[in-house]
């Protein structure tokens, strides 16, 4: 159990042949040489080199720290956001805390921002939702995100479970996989963190200092508080995603105050994401979108439910790419098993020369996308020609990510009803508790 607040390692930029940015003021290495303005950086041979734009240079081997003075802060260029997804781009990003520049295998950089926790946590509430969010909802975050990360710190080091490869099947789960020279990344692989320039309105700032030090707890551990942004109406179980152990504040329920049934069966998984019941994600409103999403997660404006239609020729080049299997011609794809939000966990793809079944819900997602679907929650129709040959597919689906833990539009929902914190953490982490530990 954490009982201080710890200093953690954000790697921003890695595998990167250059590194540019600023120190907007003075920063220091470790044998006391001030540094400001623009930089640039590169490794070879093992030692980094940054140049600044008085035309000095700095080297050393393996690594360079530059330790921030007061209120200084850094800008990076180039960092991308939404790596692998639909909403993939490059921004500057400005941080807090130290840098640190690593040189790695065959001359390339990894850029890596080490701050305080709690300092950490503005940014991550503030780029995972918008900073114009109600106060309970950045609340909720602040505690839900500070949980993930102490809980992610206590597992580093511990092996990843084994990926099932029997004949015939390519079942995978991705979990966080550890990162080489820090502790987190900086993007939706671990947790949005994009600097201080989200960071636009005091609710944050106060968000984060109301609720210092503070965790959900389950059994007197830590909770591994996942979160998504969209559930579609109901949440999954953990199981149906990661490793095959049930997760009892990780299990599914319904995002409205009224529960639904799970999903058991293909006829009901159908009625249930071709139908638009009533929950708290269930939203279109696009003020009250503007208020809590980021701007380019309001590009997404389809997320509860939602349909993806190819050509036959289209999806099975797709999967040619993704698998690295020729199916022939694609004649169904059929969900094996679901679990009880409708999302599928193993999917049977049938082809002309090929059969293969997939899964877990990120692997589907992944094969049937050049980035990502939203989610694994769709059920599949074929429109076929005179000689039942299939011309196109048909994908309606619900929600918009892997569907466990807090749904991030239902909880701003919520709180914009008058939901308190503590009251969307309990609904969606059943039977965790919250605890001050520092």
């Amino acid at each position: 159990m954490v009982t201080e607040e710890p200093k953690i390692g954000v790697g921003v930029l890695t595998d990167r042949r250059q590194v540019r940015g600023r120190f907007n003021g003075p920063f220091r290495l470790e044998n006391g040489q001030s540094v400001d303005g623009a930089f640039s950086a590169h490794a070879e041979g093992g030692r980094v080199t940054v140049a600044d734009s008085r035309g000095r240079a700095f080297a050393g081997p393996g690594m360079l720290r530059f330790v921030h003075g007061e209120a200084s802060t850094f800008t990076l260029a180039g960092v991308r956001i939404g790596i692998g997804f639909h909403w993939e781009r490059e921004q500057e990003q400005t941080f807090q805390g130290d840098l640190a520049l690593m040189a790695r295998e065959g001359g390339n950089m990894t850029a890596v921002n080490e701050i305080a926790l709690e300092d950490y946590l503005e940014s991550v509430i503030a780029s995972e939702m918008s900073a114009t969010a109600p106060l309970e909802l950045l609340r909720a975050h602040a505690v839900m995100s500070r949980s993930w990360i102490a809980s992610m710190l206590g597992r580093k080091g511990k092996p990843a479970q084994p990926v099932s490869r029997r004949p015939g099947e390519r079942i995978a789960w991705y979990g966080r996989e550890e990162h080489d020279g820090f502790d987190v990344c900086a993007d939706d692989h671990c947790q949005r963190y994009q600097g201080i320039g989200v960071i636009a309105s005091g609710n944050v700032r106060e968000a984060v200092r109301s609720t210092r030090g503070i965790f959900l707890v389950y059994g007197g551990d830590i909770c591994d508080a996942r979160y998504h942004k969209a559930c579609g109406g109901l949440t999954e179980n953990f199981e149906n995603v990661w490793e095959e152990i049930p997760v009892p504040y990780l299990s599914s329920v319904s995002d409205a105050a009224l529960p639904f049934p799970p999903v058991r069966t293909e006829e009901e998984a159908r009625q249930w994401i071709c139908r638009s019941p009533e929950s708290h994600c269930n939203t279109s409103d696009t003020g009250l979108l503007q208020q809590i999403l980021p701007a380019f997660d309001r590009e997404t404006a389809d997320f509860f439910r939602w349909r993806v239609v190819y050509t036959r020729d289209a999806l099975e080049a797709i999967l040619r790419e993704k698998t690295g299997l020729d199916f022939g011609i694609l004649h169904h794809l059929t969900p094996l098993e679901r679990g009880p939000s409708g999302r599928i966990v193993r999917l049977k793809i049938e082809g002309s020369k090929e059969s293969l079944v997939v899964g877990k819900e990120l692997e589907i997602r992944r094969c049937l996308s050049r980035s990502h679907l939203y989610s694994s929650a769709f059920v599949v129709s074929r429109e076929c020609d005179p000689s039942g040959l299939p011309v196109r597919f048909v994908l309606e689906g619900a929600g918009w990510g892997h569907g466990v833990g807090l749904c991030q539009i239902g909880a701003a929902v919520m709180a914009v009803r008058g939901a308190a914190a503590e009251d969307i953490l309990k609904h969606y982490f059943r039977g965790a508790a919250l605890r001050r530990c520092y």
